[in-house]
């Protein structure tokens, strides 16, 4: 049993964990700045540029995929800019516009592009590919410590590893200058802190994650992982160090508890087939903030940047 578990299904756990932590770290941040909805727009522009960096490339690594999605960031600002003011619409009407148009036309790219070789297809694109990031070369646990079956891990939980190490670093680093414009970006500025270059690092960084999350749980679904454990957190207390405390906390546990379900619950009740890993850790994701909602201390006071 124990084997099997570590074949099957340790390090999609592991990766859907440090998937959701990497989000839901900036994800604080977002949602205090009531910029959640960026997540979602996120999500919807890296996919072309994934798609896109793949062709010219032949291969699903880090760097191109990064690239490949900056690109498509810069393309979307300079659509929707055009579409602002050729068509004299309002912004987000031409940001519903740009987002909408990309993902579609990256769909499209995926459904007349060969490549199934890489598990890159519009299935994995919107639900990821959890399920198959499994650990053939273990044997047991006794493989955590042998360099061979250690040299067969599945690349992408090294990949977001790296990216979770990287975010923490930009947290941690920038706590501070994060916390003072989130809260009174006016105090920020009177202090020299470069609040416009700071959101945008901010948005660099909540790229950065989504496309390291990319094959664990797709474009659509990382929107969960940005939005509800912070949310959920925030629910909880009214200090920024616990609410990011608790907002790692609920991610871990959406993942766990979300693959637990997704591959055993149905034969609970009695169903023969498994459902998708990365649907059923937005549905846990969900189901937390539900729960915390209902539960949560739901305090009205302002949150303490400490």
């Amino acid at each position: 049993m124990g084997a099997d578990f570590v074949t099957l299904s340790l390090t999609p756990i592991l990766i859907g964990a440090l998937a959701a932590v990497a989000c839901a770290l900036p994800g604080n941040f977002l949602v205090l700045r009531r910029q959640a909805l960026i997540g979602d727009a996120i999500s919807h522009v890296v996919l072309p540029g994934i798609v896109v960096a793949f062709l010219i490339t032949g291969a699903v690594a880090t760097l191109p995929m990064i690239l490949g999605a900056a690109c498509a960031a810069l393309v979307a600002v300079a659509l929707i800019e055009a579409v602002r003011r050729l068509g004299r619409i309002e912004p987000g009407a031409a940001m519903g516009v740009v987002f909408t148009a990309m993902f579609a036309g990256g769909v499209l790219l995926l459904e007349q592009s060969d490549t199934s070789s890489v598990h890159l297809d519009v299935e994995h694109a919107l639900y990821g590919n959890l399920e198959s990031l499994i650990w053939l070369d273990a044997s047991g646990w006794g493989s955590l410590t042998d360099p061979v079956a250690l040299a067969g891990l599945p690349p992408e939980l090294g990949r977001i590893a790296l990216t979770l190490v990287a975010v923490a670093l930009f947290t941690g680093i920038f706590w501070r200058p994060l916390a003072l414009s989130t809260f009174d970006e006016g105090f920020a500025r009177s202090l020299g802190i470069r609040t416009g270059a700071l959101g945008l690092a901010l948005v660099v960084v909540s790229a950065l994650a989504a496309v390291a999350a990319f094959d664990a749980v797709g474009s659509i679904i990382v929107i969960a992982m940005f939005i509800c454990p912070p949310a959920a957190a925030r629910l909880m207390t009214d200090r920024l160090g616990a609410q990011v405390g608790w907002s790692v906390v609920f991610a871990i546990l959406s993942a766990i508890l979300g693959y637990v379900l997704a591959g055993y619950g149905p034969g609970w009740f009695g169903l023969g087939a498994s459902v998708s890993a990365a649907g059923m850790i937005a549905t846990v994701s969900g189901v937390i903030l539900a729960l915390a909602a209902v539960f949560g201390p739901r305090r009205r006071g302002a949150i303490v940047a400490t």
